[in-house]
C-alpha cells in the first residue's frame, strides 16, 4: 500500500529513487523528505544508498554545479567558498534553545521556536530547479556515549 507522502514525492523521484525510498518502511521518514521537499521546492530528489555509484553521481554533481573543485588525488574534490570562510562566525551562528533556557552569553542563542522560523524562511524555494540530495545517517550508540 503506497502511503501519501510517496505519492506526493513520486513525480519528484526517478523510479530508482522510487524503489529505494519505497523499501524503508518508516512513514516518518517519507513525511521528513515530502515535507523538506515542499519547503525548499525541489525539481527533483536523489536518494542515496550509499553506494559508490550513488556517492560518485554525487561527487560528479557537485562538480559539474561547480560546487567542488576536483582535487590531483583520485576521488577527492574540495569545497571552498571563500578566503573568509575558514570556520564559524560566532555572529551569525545561533543556537536554537527552548524557552527559559540560558547556556551561556559566549553563545548566541536564540529561542528554538523563532530559529526554526528563520531557518525555514531560508529554506523556502532554495531548492527551486534544483535536485534535493536525501542521504540517511546514523548515529551508532557507542558513538554518541563518547561524544
Amino acid at each position: 500500500m503506497i502511503n501519501r507522502y510517496i505519492e506526493a514525492l513520486q513525480p519528484k523521484l526517478s523510479k530508482s529513487d522510487y524503489r529505494k525510498l519505497n523499501a524503508i518502511s518508516i512513514p516518518k521518514v517519507h513525511e521528513f523528505i515530502a515535507k523538506s521537499a515542499d519547503l525548499c521546492n525541489a525539481e527533483h530528489i536523489f536518494i542515496c544508498s550509499d553506494s559508490e555509484e550513488d556517492k560518485n553521481y554525487i561527487r560528479q554533481q557537485a562538480i559539474a554545479t561547480k560546487e567542488e573543485t576536483p582535487l590531483n588525488i583520485t576521488g577527492h574534490t574540495i569545497h571552498f567558498d571563500g578566503y573568509y570562510d575558514q570556520g564559524r562566525d560566532r555572529k551569525a551562528t545561533k543556537y536554537l534553545v527552548p524557552k527559559r533556557v540560558f547556556l551561556t552569553k559566549a553563545l548566541n542563542q536564540i529561542d528554538r521556536q523563532e530559529g526554526l522560523a528563520e531557518v525555514k524562511g531560508l529554506l523556502r524555494d532554495s531548492m527551486t530547479g534544483r535536485t534535493m540530495i536525501a542521504r540517511f545517517l546514523c548515529v551508532h550508540d557507542s558513538w554518541a556515549a563518547m561524544h
